[in-house]
């Protein structure tokens, strides 16, 4: 028989978490079934096995993303950019895949689902290009009595967990992932529970780019199972709920209050190609305000 003719198996893809820059399974063993959405919002046909993460998942990615926090908020603002802008590349260089799943993940005809890529790719370098503005937005030198400098300059909160969106897998998910990298956070992502797998290919993306393991941390399964543990986590230090419900969202905000954590409530987006602004931004950002004396030039008294 020629080698032509042989029957040949498919190669079905392991998908598997992100975590500090390795890609565990669920150490539960667990996954669920994630399956095409049809044109009509039905269910389609089987695409994958994803991990159903657990509790220790969750533990372990904040573990991850508290060891990478001090590297990278200690990164030059130039450099993260540098970083970022390096994955667009990669983005762009696997766009079909990229296409592929998000067309299978929201029912789209390829054509838009190319154009919800692009926009996602336009999006992660727009970010990109505020790494080093974003200082000059929000700090400054402040007008004081006094022979003082007053200067304040934005600082990252720390560790935030982001409920993805849960009907946008690619395009909503960077618009909430990227402003909270870009200002040297780092990030828990709970994916989209019904289409995880363009979050869960982007871990990959991220993997072989220039960023350090741990600052991007993507997990899949149920927010509603790993977002109170979260939420109450003594060492994150903020959250994003974009992704939750009322109900959820509700749940982990008062959950949020045990250790006074930043809280970013669920925004209703109805376009999410439309101009993001800086609030994602400067919603996980500190404030730090230093005084120094100017003293003195000369016996004349004047300063400087």
């Amino acid at each position: 028989m020629s080698e032509s003719s042989t029957a040949r198996l498919s190669v079905f893809k392991t998908y598997k978490l992100y975590v500090g820059g390795k890609f565990p399974r669920s150490e539960s063993g667990r996954v669920y079934e994630v399956t095409a959405k049809t044109s009509s919002g039905g269910k389609g046909k089987w695409l994958a096995n994803a991990p159903l993460s657990s509790r220790k998942d969750a533990r372990d990615a904040v573990v991850a993303a508290r060891k990478a926090f001090g590297g990278w908020s200690g990164a030059t603002a130039y450099n993260r950019g540098q970083i970022l802008y390096r994955i667009a590349e990669m983005l762009e260089g696997r766009r079909d895949q990229f296409v592929r799943e998000v067309g299978e993940a929201e029912g789209l005809s390829k054509s838009k689902a190319g154009a919800v890529v692009d926009a996602a790719i336009d999006r992660w370098v727009w970010y990109a290009g505020w790494t080093d503005k974003i200082g000059q937005i929000v700090g400054g030198a402040n007008p004081v009595a006094g022979p003082f400098f007053n200067l304040s300059t934005p600082e990252p909160t720390g560790v935030v967990t982001v409920v993805a969106p849960q009907d946008s897998s690619f395009l909503g998910l960077i618009s909430v992932v990227a402003p909270v990298i870009a200002t040297g956070n780092t990030v828990v992502v709970i994916a989209s529970e019904k289409s995880p797998l363009p979050a869960l290919s982007l871990g990959e993306v991220l993997a072989t780019s220039d960023l350090p393991g741990g600052v991007v941390n993507i997990l899949s399964g149920k927010a509603g199972e790993m977002g109170p543990h979260l939420a109450s986590h003594q060492d994150v230090n903020a959250i994003d709920l974009a992704g939750a419900g009322t109900a959820l969202a509700k749940e982990l905000e008062i959950a949020a209050a045990d250790n006074l954590k930043r809280v970013l409530r669920p925004q209703p987006v109805d376009d999410w190609t439309a101009d993001p602004g800086t609030h994602r931004m400067t919603a996980f950002l500190e404030t730090k305000t230093v005084w120094h004396p100017t003293g003195s030039l000369g016996s004349g008294g004047s300063s400087y």
